[in-house]
């Protein structure tokens, strides 16, 4: 009797709660973006209109701005959306408030460090799309797992207004490129209210200083569309790497310069200073005129700076690393060298490999390497490349006397995890999150999952793709005003019980996307056989203005065409990050096939273990590090070959061998019930083997152990 009164009390309360109560309680957990990882808060969100939710790429103060007011009482009074929002609200705060691994590990004068994080582009969630590709995505998944860690981080960066360009392609192939506007009302940025000011070249470029919060961590961002400033000046934060190479100097100006200025602004004193690759350099330059505008000498400047700063290189191929012409240089940087009492020449000679050579270009890795007393590679075989790629900024005779280590990317496994594999998760391996450290790894219990569960669960996630897949199929059709014919073929493509390849990543032609169509015969032969078939799935933006890439984007939308691949292989407009969470989720095999060794690291073939599944990949980046001969397969043997003709002959020759021989059989051979033995024996490898090592949460603990609290301790002396 009691607990009916109970109850029926309880009941009463939920009915008089109005949705004006709630709304500011869902307004809370939309305003930090801690949500972008937890599925508790986006169940709450997606609830508030499910249909809304998708067609709202996923935003929830433009959703909740949006929602009518029948729909919000509707909610009030709803106990399952209470209970669900309580349980959100109670995550979010165990998140806040949890004991961390830094607070657990650190020392006393370890936990004074404050770290800068400084990088052009975050990738924190597909609805604000602040990055282009890999690099966006590492640096939002680092500062998701600083947070996870407790880790002392703050972000800096620019706040761009139409952001990367949406792709969509003609009906011939060519890539047609838009640039949206984006209203900052739908995005949780605060304006801090502060505004600074940045000279570049006879130019004073203001930029208003917004606010973004992730979980624990900070994100500082910069913003120019003033109107203030010169149309010229407004541009810089409009779009993400538009424009050309003197707006784009003058881009990495306000990133750099302004954004050490930012921090000053909110009282922000950073011990160390982490540039994530070279667009940010910049930022040295202006920590050396105000340390010697202290009246510090240049030599004492230098080692300061010098001891204080982290540079991480991301690329070994040359349009990474980007070198400029000295006129243009000393046209915008005449401030910096004016503070500074240098010519001209000499400040250039920070960023010269050769400091003598009057004709060299000025390159932003350079300038990093030389101010910087720590540096590192994205994978360990990248870090050999950059030691070889750089003796002569060190003046070294040998590759090993190269002062450059290396810290492997990782990916933030919940940002990534399905939704859908979670109660196998839950049932198995018990991850607990809040409060986790580097060396908690749940992945190890794997082999406690049934065959025939984890089999289940992979079959489920590939059928949840190939009706996304379809659904998008039919969108671009229709949105090229395609025939009939198209959209029928839009229903029919790829089937749900066939073995599926995956390859989604940004079309760079180092990372040749269309190698599997080498020889168009063979391919057709291994995806056409009636008992054992294969089909594709293809999605990637290529830069603006890399024509290459471009035209590799055609190339695939052609063999899309083709009798032989109709409804075998697919092309995707669009690649974001929902689309990269569809897609790694739910592919049998993650394809892997770039030049050796141009691949730094790459961190998509880091997402299928997540979810059992399998990787396919030429010994680059990350993958000789993970691979132990029963988590995946390794294409040929990693030889380079004299000409790219004989190397894309003998790469795409491996990957048929591969696939016939190894890959198919595999996949195909079933037991009585129906579950491939073999195949989920290397499921359940590639997940015991690959999520905890290649997760960002160790990358960022090797962060703070071996650069940032290294750096912090010289940086007090």
């Amino acid at each position: 009797m009691a607990k009916a009164v109970a109850a029926k009390k309880k009941s009463a309360a939920r009915a008089a709660v109005t949705f004006d109560k709630i709304a500011p309680r869902v307004e809370r957990l939309a305003r930090n973006l801690w949500w972008t990882w937890s599925t508790s808060a986006q169940r709450v969100f997606a609830a508030l209109d499910p249909s809304a939710w998708e067609g709202m790429t996923r935003n929830p103060l433009r959703l909740l701005r949006s929602l009518p007011p029948e729909r919000g009482e509707l909610l009030a009074g709803d106990a399952m959306f209470l209970d669900q929002l309580a349980r959100a609200e109670k995550e979010f705060d165990e998140h806040m408030k949890c004991r961390t691994w830094f607070d657990k590990t650190a020392s006393a004068g370890d936990k004074k460090a404050l770290i800068a994080y400084f990088c052009a582009e975050y990738a924190i969630h597909d609805f604000m799309p602040q990055y282009a590709g890999g690099l966006g995505v590492l640096a939002g998944d680092h500062v998701k797992s600083a947070s996870d860690l407790g880790a002392p981080l703050l972000g800096v960066g620019l706040l761009y207004r139409s952001g990367y360009y949406e792709q969509s392609l003609a009906p011939d192939g060519t890539t047609r490129v838009a640039y949206p506007t984006y209203d900052f009302a739908d995005w949780p940025v605060e304006d801090t209210g502060k505004t600074i000011k940045v000279e570049i070249g006879t130019s004073i470029v203001y930029a208003r200083v917004w606010r973004l919060r992730v979980g624990r961590v900070t994100l500082v961002l910069l913003d120019s569309y003033l109107p203030k400033n010169k149309p010229k000046d407004r541009a810089l934060t409009q779009y993400l790497y538009g424009g050309d190479i003197e707006h784009q100097i003058r881009r990495q100006t306000l990133l750099g310069v302004g954004g050490v200025r930012a921090l000053d602004a909110l009282n922000l004193r950073p011990t160390v200073y982490h540039i994530n690759e070279g667009h940010a350099a910049f930022a040295l330059i202006e920590r050396l005129c105000q340390l010697t505008a202290r009246r510090k000498s240049l030599a004492d400047a230098i080692e300061t700076v010098r001891a204080s700063t982290v540079f991480t290189t991301h690329t070994p191929v040359p349009a990474g690393n980007h070198r400029y012409d000295p006129k243009l240089l000393t046209k915008t940087l005449k401030p910096y060298a004016q503070r500074l009492k240098l010519s001209s020449e000499q400040l250039l000679a920070f960023g010269r490999e050769d400091e003598t050579d009057k004709q060299e270009q000025f390159t932003m890795t350079v300038l990093a390497l030389r101010l910087s007393a720590r540096a590192n590679g994205v994978a360990k075989l990248h870090g050999e490349v950059s030691r070889e790629m750089w003796m002569r900024v060190y003046g070294a005779k040998r590759p090993q006397d190269v002062p450059i280590g290396h810290v492997t990317n990782g990916i933030h496994p919940r940002t990534w995890l399905a939704a859908e594999i979670e109660p196998l998760y839950d049932k198995y391996l018990k991850p607990r999150w809040n409060g986790a450290g580097p060396d908690d790894d749940w992945w190890r219990k794997v082999g406690s999952i049934p065959d025939a569960e984890l089999w289940e669960a992979r079959c489920m996630l590939r059928s949840r793709m190939v009706n996304y897949v379809r659904r998008r199929l039919r969108l671009q059709s229709l949105a090229r005003s395609g025939q009939i014919e198209n959209l029928v073929n839009a229903h029919q493509a790829l089937d749900d019980k066939t073995l599926t390849i995956g390859f989604a990543r940004r079309f760079a032609t180092y990372k040749r996307a269309p190698l599997i169509f080498h020889d168009e015969a063979r391919l057709a032969k291994i995806l056409n056989d009636p008992k054992r078939p294969v089909q594709v799935v293809f999605a990637g933006k290529a830069h603006p203005k890399d024509l290459g890439g471009q035209a590799f984007v055609r190339q695939i939308f052609e063999y899309t065409q083709k009798p032989a691949f109709r409804g075998k292989v697919v092309l995707l407009e669009n690649y974001d990050m929902q689309m990269g969470h569809v897609l790694t989720s739910g592919s049998d095999v993650w394809l892997n096939n770039p030049v050796r060794p141009q691949e730094a690291s790459g961190t998509s073939g880091m997402k299928p273990p997540l979810h059992g599944g399998i990787n396919c990949s030429i010994p680059d980046g990350w993958w000789p590090e993970a691979y132990d001969g029963k988590n995946g397969w390794m294409i040929g043997d990693g030889r380079s070959l004299p000409t790219s003709a004989a190397q894309d002959d003998f790469d795409a020759n491996a990957a048929y061998e591969t696939l016939e021989k190894r890959v198919v059989p595999l996949f195909y051979d079933r037991d009585k019930s129906g579950v491939p033995g073999g195949w989920v024996a290397m499921m359940k490898e590639s997940m015991r083997s690959i999520p905890a090592p290649f997760s960002t949460t160790r990358m960022v603990s090797d962060y703070v152990s071996q650069y940032y609290l290294p750096a912090h301790r010289d940086s007090a002396k």
